[in-house]
């Protein structure tokens, strides 16, 4: 079994429970997600199975659109609705300042993870050095922020509001920075996410439907092909049918096999490798003197 799954992950559960879960239940050996949603979040979890997880690190470079609410007047240590209060507000700002601090927080920033994250610093989680009271200087981290809309104001004092964001970025930061923009604070009191690369919530399934396919054997009609994850995030060269052997073997093979311009591809640039139609894994152009080739990475068939 070699696939993606599209997890609709329900608020409560951790994003390594949601795999354990699939590994006791689908009878899966190999299996891991593409990236840690919070706990109470619920949304698209995209979790590899079988060969797959050879590609989760891939999969994670995709864009991330979250909905998210966020309730001013009040900050805490979690930067979520769920953390110990540390102020409280009644400086409520009007919609115009709404409206201009979300769009303050576009484009490359550089934002600091909350403490109570799963960054690990000295081989330690950050949550786990929280709950033992010691603080440490968490150092910013550079993030993209593509977009972020106004949704909808549900007084006296929440926002909703969808962000599109690059791999990294931590909502609860997003909204702990807007409320110090607002002079009000504020905190994540929701989070559902839309989409993790090209898995959207709409294809989305609860782990209920998929145990319930699993036991119907038509799991396999619910899985994403390696091929169609990659799509998002790494280009493709297609390679001439009679290489198969020889490129499924690992061997080097000459540019001049390719059915496909590869003058756009950076050397050492990772790219989804076929042959004909068939997907082989992932490879890379290498110069080799004066000479280009291509190489595999990772043979995935």
């Amino acid at each position: 079994m070699n696939g993606i799954l599209n997890v609709l992950k329900p608020p409560g559960m951790t994003s390594s429970d949601v795999v354990v879960y699939l590994r006791n239940n689908l009878k899966i050996r190999k299996a891991g997600h593409t990236g840690t949603l919070d706990p109470e979040a619920a949304g698209v979890l995209p979790v590899c199975l079988g060969k797959a997880t050879r590609i989760s690190d891939y999969i994670m470079r995709g864009t991330k659109i979250y909905r998210c609410g966020m309730k001013l007047g009040i900050t805490t240590d979690t930067d979520d609705i769920t953390g110990r209060i540390c102020s409280r507000s009644d400086n409520i700002p009007d919609l115009d300042r709404i409206h201009q601090a979300l769009e303050a927080f576009q484009g490359e920033l550089e934002q600091i993870p909350p403490m109570y994250s799963a960054i690990k610093v000295r081989g330690k989680k950050l949550y786990e050095l929280a709950r033992q009271g010691i603080e440490i200087e968490i150092k910013p981290r550079k993030v993209e922020i593509f977009k972020n809309e106004f949704l909808d104001f549900f007084p006296p004092d929440t926002v909703l509001f969808e962000t599109e964001c690059s791999k990294g970025t931590y909502i609860r930061s997003l909204c702990r920075d807007i409320g110090k923009l607002l002079g009000c604070g504020a905190v994540m009191s929701f989070l559902i996410r839309i989409a993790s690369s090209n898995f959207h919530i709409s294809q989305s399934y609860t782990l209920d439907e998929i145990l319930e396919a699993f036991k119907k054997e038509k799991l396999d009609n619910m899985l994403v092909s390696m091929e169609e994850a990659l799509k998002p995030v790494l280009p493709s060269v297609v390679l001439d049918e009679a290489c198969k052997e020889r490129i499924s073997n690992g061997n080097k093979v000459g540019v001049e096999s390719a059915l496909t311009p590869v003058d756009n591809i950076i050397p050492g640039q990772h790219c989804s490798i076929f042959c004909g139609k068939d997907f082989i894994g992932i490879g890379y152009v290498s110069n080799y003197g004066n000479k280009k080739e291509i190489k595999m990475k990772s043979v995935l068939v």
